[in-house]
């Protein structure tokens, strides 16, 4: 069985100190989930496409904004379901209350025969470093450890 993969983005910004851009999924399950929830805006690699375009892409769709800015890669990093995850910083502003995400379909509730839409973020934010410790998704929180290092080595 083949391994999901999956790119996306994680945008930064200098305000006072480092600050991220994390997404919140949407959807049922995540409704009433905060910490340990948030993650990277980033979605499935399509077969035969270019990592980092997927990256690009995926943000799109998930957020409506396309960045532009300096480019960091930041690696992958597995996730216990077993997908690979790889993220590239940019560094760039942008205004959450502007999301505009993609959605998808899911049978609910449960066994009730009604499909319904959701978005695939239903809302995003800036984080401080701190915070976004401890809002990401545990397996995502290499990235901001990565992203840390490198800002602060410069």
């Amino acid at each position: 069985m083949k391994t999901a993969t999956s790119a996306g983005v994680l945008l930064y910004r200098d305000r006072n100190g480092l600050e991220v851009l994390l997404g919140h999924p949407g959807g049922p399950y995540w409704r009433r989930k905060d910490e340990g929830s948030w993650t990277v805006p980033k979605g499935e690699v399509l077969d035969g496409e270019d990592l980092y375009k997927a990256a690009l892409r995926e943000f799109a769709e998930e957020t409506g904004f396309q960045p532009k800015g300096a480019v960091t890669p930041l690696g992958s990093v597995r996730q216990a379901g077993g997908k690979s995850v790889h993220v590239w910083a940019i560094e760039a502003d942008w205004n959450p209350e502007t999301l505009v995400s993609n959605t998808f379909s899911i049978e609910w509730p449960p066994r009730s025969g009604r499909m319904q839409n959701f978005p695939e973020i239903d809302r995003a934010d800036w984080f401080d470093l701190t915070t976004a410790r401890a809002k990401i998704l545990r397996s995502q929180g290499d990235f901001l450890d990565r992203l840390d290092l490198l800002r602060r080595s410069e």
